[in-house]
């Protein structure tokens, strides 16, 4: 799974924005390296392993001949209370990295397939995570 080498900090703070305060992404909009894209349509917390999860899905419906870029990087610890705590007694312990993703932002690109294969294997690779994503091309 993914994760940063170093982290400034060892615990961040929650990002609380609800829904009509969340804004569209301005990086990484368009594709860059392959002819095939996973556009996130909804804002979503995606975690390390769900990441994980769907570029293993993704590589295995390309196939040898596909190639396949992630274009978003887990570098934002979440935490997490041991179950049945009280509460109080400060932050939990550490569980893993997430990554906020924008609306509009993309996830995946792919390359090397043909389209038909490129729109199974990110299809798939969208059931895995946390958002509701378009295939773009």
């Amino acid at each position: 799974m993914l994760f940063p080498k170093k982290v400034k900090f060892r615990k961040w703070q929650k990002n609380r924005q609800n829904e009509s305060k969340r804004r569209n992404a301005t990086r990484g909009t368009t594709l860059s390296f392959g002819s095939h894209g996973l556009k996130a349509m909804t804002f979503a917390h995606v975690k390390s392993n769900q990441l994980e999860a769907a570029r293993k899905a993704m590589a295995r419906a390309l196939g040898k001949t596909g190639r396949a870029w992630v274009r978003i990087f887990p570098d934002r610890p979440w935490t997490q209370k041991a179950a049945e705590t009280p509460m109080g007694k400060g932050k939990g312990d550490l569980q893993g990295y997430m990554v906020d993703v924008e609306p509009g932002r993309i996830i995946f690109e792919v390359d090397g397939v043909t389209d038909a294969v490129a729109a199974e294997a990110l299809r798939k690779a969208s059931t895995k995570l946390p958002l509701i994503g378009k295939i773009i091309a």
